[in-house]
């Protein structure tokens, strides 16, 4: 009996240890990165294999799964690189090349981080100064809510060459037309989730801020916008990720020399696919720790305002 308590009594503490690690985001996200990591390790095994293979029937070599497996974890041009060698890659072009150095991935992502940044801050701007004309006047609603949409219907690849040719004939060229492509991407989902959350007040609100007598202007600062506060950080979030694809798609029809988007050219030119896919991941813990950033800002900015997000 004794015996039997104490087996029960270890099965619920390792019953609880493991709901304790699952219950918070840690381990959730550790588990998924590790069946991610499998994944990929087999994928690569399998989309490499066939080359592999074949490169052991012209050498006429003979082999076996083991050395199968490490030569296709192991090649210089991959169809699928393994995730040590795109990790070899980043270490190599981010932390041992000089910042300076055209083959560092720090100089490539600030240059394409430039951009993105000042893309982010018009395109917030322009989202949110449209919110609070919808909102305000009924004209801009009818008149411009329906452009506002359509916008988004033209694909960004078919725009962004247009947008490049078209400022560089006026003499804008680098960093301009790519933070104008990064603003079209982000204005929008600004400017719908602040027209949500401007009008999120209740009538029973409105009506005790009319008691009160106030103007339009103070019902804006006192009521609307702290009620629109969580619905814009919540599209700052996604505004700053689009924008840096925005970036990195401004740079691709440029030729640009210099930022992620010409990297990833410059892997595509030369079959260099550890390249392409070191630029890829650096795009998105790049655009993971931006949105980290504004999910700070909005801790710091609802507590403040004392709203609760």
């Amino acid at each position: 009996m004794t015996s039997n308590a104490a087996t029960m009594n270890g099965a619920i503490g390792g019953e609880s240890l493991w709901s304790r690690l699952m219950s918070g985001q840690a381990g959730p996200v550790t588990v998924v990165l590790i069946a991610l990591f499998v994944i990929w390790y087999i994928g690569a095994v399998f989309m490499n294999a066939p080359t592999q293979i074949d490169r052991y029937n012209r050498a006429g070599e003979t082999w076996t799964t083991t050395r199968l497996i490490e030569d296709t974890l192991a090649q210089e041009r991959p169809i699928l690189p393994a995730p040590h060698q795109v990790a070899q890659e980043m270490y190599k072009t981010i932390f041992a090349t000089a910042i300076t150095s055209k083959r560092s991935l720090v100089y490539h992502t600030w240059v394409t981080l430039s951009s993105t940044l000042l893309g982010f801050v018009i395109g917030t701007a322009l989202g949110i100064l449209l919110a609070v004309g919808i909102v305000h006047v009924i004209t801009l609603e009818k008149s411009l809510m329906p452009w506002v949409i359509s916008s988004q219907t033209i694909p960004i690849l078919a725009i962004a060459p247009m947008i490049v040719v078209v400022l560089g004939a006026i003499g804008l060229k680098g960093l301009v037309p790519k933070a104008i492509i990064s603003t079209y991407l982000c204005f929008f989902p600004v400017t719908i989730s602040m027209v949500k959350g401007l009008r999120s007040p209740q009538v029973i609100q409105l009506d005790l801020m009319w008691t009160y007598n106030a103007s339009k202007w103070q019902t804006f600062w006192a009521l609307r916008l702290p009620s629109a506060m969580p619905y814009l950080f919540a599209s700052l979030k996604v505004a700053i990720a689009i924008s840096l694809v925005g970036a990195i798609v401004g740079e691709l029809p440029t030729g640009a020399q210099a930022g992620l988007g010409a990297r990833l050219l410059a892997g595509s030119y030369y079959g260099q696919t550890i390249q392409i896919w070191s630029a890829l991941l650096t795009a998105a813990f790049v655009a993971a720790i931006m949105v980290v950033l504004v999910g700070w800002c909005e801790r710091r900015v609802l507590a403040r305002m004392g709203v609760r997000g």
